[in-house]
């Protein structure tokens, strides 16, 4: 985990929260995500399909590549905290 401070990674977090909402058109509010709850499956109930999504626009945005071929994707992903997380440790911009 990188040594961002808890308050920045709280607002990262929300950031991050409705980038995912606005890139998938999903009805609900950023407050409305927990940042421990599955993002793929259960959870929010994504698919692969939102994943390659959302790697999409984080990679746009925060300047960095999430790859799909990449070995820890279960855990960047496994999360909107762990996703947050990686983000902030590997973000460009």
């Amino acid at each position: 985990m990188s040594d961002v401070p808890s308050v920045a990674l709280d607002t990262l977090m929300n950031e991050v929260a409705e980038l995912i909402i606005e890139a998938l058109n999903l009805e609900v509010q950023a407050s409305e995500v927990l940042p421990d709850d599955p993002l793929y499956g259960e959870g929010l109930g994504l698919d692969s399909i939102d994943m390659l999504e959302i790697s999409l626009v984080i990679s746009k945005r925060y300047g960095f590549q999430l790859r799909s071929d990449n070995e820890h994707n279960a855990q960047i992903y496994a999360s909107l905290r762990a996703l947050t997380q990686h983000i902030a440790s590997q973000r460009t911009q």
